[in-house]
């Protein structure tokens, strides 16, 4: 029996890849390049996978935060189907543990509260995104590495269904792992923190090494890769970083491969900065650009054209976006401007099935509103449908002229629970409202920049009008405190 502090979803567990037996009773896990040797009973760093009777075991598998549709964008992926509806899927533990971490109440695994943990098997992932015609599984959030069995088995019955996958990590990863996603994955956007290996050492717990090479190997067969750099107030935010980073990218990937200078918020043990300076921003991605590199943009930034496409030839606007959202509007089918026709390094799907929308909701009994406020210009709308019938949930976004937009249809089967993103689409719009069909229970949950999933609702905590750090706070110590003892 569990002990008080100990969590019910570490109860369970299967048989891991990736394994070395050794004598005594011992293994060696050879997912991440820590390659910890654990004894019987032991876990690993990432909290969840460790050794029970001799074998390497995962704890994580089929176990989830929520599923969440939102779009390729929010993945700094910019360069491959732009506006893509996705299915994010992210787990439980990291193989990291960096000090400004975004999701730390999932990412680390000693603070996963088992509310936050929701299963799934490989069919209900692929039958959710086909119910709701998602055309793309994103495996993200706190860390996909670590959730190894189950995204391989995912991505492969995905695939058999026509729908692809997205990796998006901070590949801390060895070359036999990334030899594993390699024929599942369509996509993979890496976060690369610095180009310091010292850097590593100390705020991620991690080595830059291994993420480069294994950023070169997903490069090398041939998918589409993208690649980001988090740049964080008084510590990365500079110009020798961006030369670093830039100057990686055109020796070890090639000028087309698109990356983003992505802004900071204080979080975890690291809310003594303030967020990155866009001005600095700028300058990052003037050095880029001046180096070579032909597609640069800025993530969780608005009101900068440096979030949309222009083709490097003609200067024809290809792709525009704001936050989250993405139209096309001058790519053809090939991912060439229509205007001169050259190559802008997009691959193109077609058009995604739109969703359904209405002028007026049917059955709706209550409706929440929400006004956008700071920097939390997205949300996440759950809800689950405790009724023996199906029923809608709507939302439609608030405009400063109090013109009403169309509202937009969300199914829901009996029993079924669903996660969604409503992101700010353009400069005049305020905020958004929400009807909720009969027999629907509904939260909703401020999401701090893209990479950043909320575990507390709105009708818990209130609206956050500080937007300085999101809900809840880390009440241990500091990054350097954590530093300083463990040097």
């Amino acid at each position: 029996m569990p002990t008080p502090n100990e969590q019910q979803w570490r109860l369970d567990y299967q048989q891991a890849r990736l394994e070395e037996v050794l004598p005594g009773g011992v293994v060696r896990c050879h997912l991440s390049p820590r390659t910890c040797t654990l004894k019987e009973g032991q876990n690993g760093f990432c909290g969840v996978r460790g050794n029970r009777g001799g074998h390497l075991i995962t704890m994580n598998y089929g176990k989830s935060v929520h599923a969440t549709e939102e779009t390729i964008e929010t993945e700094a992926v910019n360069h491959f189907s732009p506006g893509e509806r996705i299915l994010s899927m992210g787990n439980i533990g990291c193989m990291m543990n960096c000090s400004y971490c975004h999701n730390w109440k999932t990412s680390q695994a000693k603070h996963v509260s088992d509310r936050d943990v929701h299963r799934y098997t490989p069919e209900d992932v692929v039958a959710i995104a086909k119910r709701h015609n998602i055309r793309m599984l994103s495996w993200t959030y706190n860390d996909p590495v670590v959730w190894h069995e189950f995204v391989i088995d995912t991505a492969r019955l995905a695939r058999q269904n026509g729908i692809m996958n997205l990796y998006k990590s901070a590949f801390y990863i060895t070359p036999e792992a990334v030899e594993e996603l390699i024929p599942e994955m369509d996509i993979f956007s890496v976060s690369i923190k610095s180009m310091d290996p010292e850097y590593y050492r100390k705020y991620t717990k991690g080595r830059l090494e291994p993420v480069l090479r294994a950023t070169e190997q997903a490069y090398k067969s041939g998918k589409h890769v993208e690649f980001s750099t988090l740049m964080i107030t008084d510590l990365s935010d500079n110009e020798e970083t961006a030369r670093q980073v830039t100057e990686w990218a055109l020796t070890k990937l090639d000028a087309t491969v698109p990356m983003h200078f992505v802004r900071f918020h204080p979080d975890y043990r690291m809310t003594d900065r303030t967020r990155t300076p866009i001005p600095r921003l700028l300058r990052c991605r003037e050095v880029a650009v001046e180096m070579g590199m032909q597609h640069v943009y800025l993530g969780n930034v608005y009101d900068t054209p440096f979030s949309d496409t222009k083709c490097n030839g003609c200067g024809q606007l290809l792709v525009s976006r704001y936050g989250l959202n993405a139209v096309v509007r001058g790519l053809d089918d090939r991912g060439h401007c229509v205007a001169c026709g050259r190559d802008a390094h997009f691959k193109m799907r077609g058009a995604p099935p739109a969703s359904a929308s209405t002028e007026q909701p049917r059955g709706a009994i209550t409706t929440k509103r929400f006004e956008w406020h700071g920097d939390v210009r997205s949300l996440h709308v759950q809800a689950k449908n405790t009724g023996p019938a199906a029923t809608s949930l709507y939302v439609r976004r608030l405009l400063r002229n109090g013109a009403e937009a169309r509202w937009r249809i969300v199914p829901f089967i009996p029993g079924e629970s669903v996660r969604f993103i409503v992101a700010k689409s353009f400069p005049d719009e305020v905020g958004c409202e929400v009807a909720i069909g009969g027999g629907l229970s509904t939260n909703l949950h401020e999401v701090f920049d893209r990479a950043h999933f909320p575990t507390v609702a709105v009708e818990e905590v209130g609206t956050m009008r500080n937007d300085y750090s999101p809900l809840p706070l880390y009440n241990g110590p500091a990054a350097q405190d954590q530093v300083e003892r463990e040097a």
